[in-house]
């Protein structure tokens, strides 16, 4: 059939060059922009699949940037601690010096309290004045605020703590083993030490606690009482108190838990009548726990010894792994070390210990902005008034015309106090930088891993493979061409009419 006002052919060949007009498009779209969806109606799943995986990506990536931040945070607080524990050495070396009476004279002791003084304040402004972007680092800022502590705490050390937003978390501890000294009770039938008649007779002991061990010699007719007051002399030196108590000797270690230990060999027993054995508890006037070794030194070939007993406790629901009066745990939630005075070491039950009202430096280290992917460390202040503690004291107190100062004051004190001082700086630099190394460092390298991974299912979904859209482009190109081609023949095919017409 012919017609000339409607062209099949050519409406068939305009359809056909239009879908690949299309298709041509489409292909020169894709190798422009580098992506194979552009629109959603070039892919609808996909579209969704790679604007989620670009979500994480921009997560991953600000995650990323977080951790790399706190690593500098934590850099620049190392770096004034380090400087701190440099100086806490000097001083460390100005108080041995000072012990030196003999061979020091005033003005050389009136020199190193001034460089202590001086130390003191340095110590004092690198707290201070320790900062990031504003934020101060070394002066409390960056540690936990408490309330409602029980006085049975006598020292806290809040590391890390989760806590959902606007909420307190509340520190809870039950005692269920109470903390002991180690002890033990030298019967001597009564307040004064009665020997044989020989006049050589003696009685020998040798005294050993954790700090040491000494011999010590006594005569027939020795008052317990004189006894106590000889040994204690040397208690430093020990590690063991010893009271005169119901007949007897009682010989309790310095500390509490069970690296403490009391022993006593009896080298000659001079005749005595008594014996050795363990305390019941830390009262020398409670009963004795076992029977007593005859005092003699053929039955006690080996020291008779009694070790002490850490806290039993558990924190929050976690069973706490202690020493002496000390209880800690480390969970992901919850990172803390607790003391306990003696009577709350000793007293079974459970106690409020505080409640965590806020602070600690928090770290968004996840990609999720919640309380699993937030990591919280708490820095203390470091200022000298801080470091020390209740029982030997603070650094501040090394200062001029304090209490344990070098020149006039008790060095044996100030050096415990900056023992204590270092040790708690070390410990919190040794904190600091496992949370730099194994929190902070695995973070971003875990991070770095997820970022590549959901990159590559992102470019997976979304980007153009070259080599497959080029030969399409060569495709559609020679369609469209021989479209054209067509076009122009069914446009041409109505002149055959002519031909009828004569």
């Amino acid at each position: 059939m012919s017609t000339i006002n409607t062209n099949v052919q050519s409406l068939l060949a305009q359809r056909i060059l239009g879908q690949q007009n299309k298709a041509l498009r489409q292909s020169l779209e894709r190798l422009s922009t580098g992506l194979q969806i552009n629109r959603g109606s070039d892919n609808p799943a996909g579209l969704i699949a790679s604007e989620a995986l670009r979500s994480e990506k921009a997560s991953i990536s600000a995650a990323i940037g977080n951790a790399e931040r706190a690593d500098q945070v934590i850099n620049i607080a190392e770096g004034g601690l380090q400087e701190i524990n440099s100086l806490l050495i000097e001083v460390q070396s100005l108080v041995g010096q000072s012990a030196n009476e003999a061979g020091m004279s005033e003005d050389e002791r009136r020199a190193n309290q001034l460089q202590i003084d001086s130390i003191l304040q340095t110590i004092d402004r690198i707290a201070g004045t320790t900062s990031f972007q504003g934020s101060k680092l070394l002066n409390g800022t960056l540690d936990f605020t408490i309330s409602a502590q029980t006085s049975q705490v006598v020292d806290f050390q809040i590391n890390a703590a989760k806590r959902a937003a606007d909420s307190n978390r509340n520190v809870q501890l039950t005692v269920t083993a109470s903390a002991q000294h180690a002890g033990l009770f030298l019967s001597t039938a009564g307040a004064t030490i009665l020997l044989d008649d020989s006049p050589d007779s003696r009685l020998v002991l040798e005294v050993g606690g954790t700090l040491g061990s000494r011999e010590f010699t006594i005569a027939s007719a020795t008052t317990t009482a004189d006894v106590a007051a000889q040994i204690n002399e040397f208690s430093d030196a020990l590690g063991v108190t010893v009271t005169a108590s119901g007949g007897g000797l009682a010989f309790k270690s310095t500390s509490f838990g069970s690296d403490a230990f009391v022993a006593i060999d009896v080298v000659d027993d001079g005749g005595s009548a008594g014996g050795i054995a363990r305390l019941a508890s830390d009262d020398e006037n409670a009963a004795i726990a076992t029977g007593f070794t005859t005092l003699t030194a053929a039955a006690n070939s080996e020291a008779i010894r009694d070790s002490g007993q850490n806290v039993g406790a558990i924190i929050n629901g976690v069973a706490a792994t202690s020493r002496g009066r000390t209880a800690r745990i480390n969970t992901d939630f919850l990172d803390v070390e607790i003391t306990l005075n003696t009577s709350g070491a000793q007293s079974l039950g459970t106690l409020d210990a505080f409640t965590i009202t806020g602070g600690g430096a928090v770290f968004n280290l996840g990609p999720n902005v919640d309380i699993s992917n937030q990591v919280s460390i708490g820095v203390r202040n470091v200022a000298t008034r801080n470091l020390g503690n209740i029982a030997n004291g603070f650094l501040d107190q090394l200062a001029s015309g304090r209490s344990n100062n070098v020149f006039d004051g008790d060095l044996n004190t100030a050096q415990k106090i900056v023992n204590d001082s270092i040790n708690q700086l070390s410990g919190l630099r040794g904190r600091l930088g496992a949370f730099q190394k194994n929190t902070i460092g695995a973070t971003i390298r875990s991070l770095g891993v997820a970022l590549e991974n959901t990159s590559a299912a992102e470019s997976a979904i979304r980007d153009t493979d070259f080599a497959t859209e080029t030969a399409e482009l060569t495709r559609a190109q020679i369609l469209v061409n021989a479209a054209t081609q067509v076009l122009g023949i069914a446009n041409a095919q109505p002149q055959s009419v002519l031909a009828l017409l004569g």
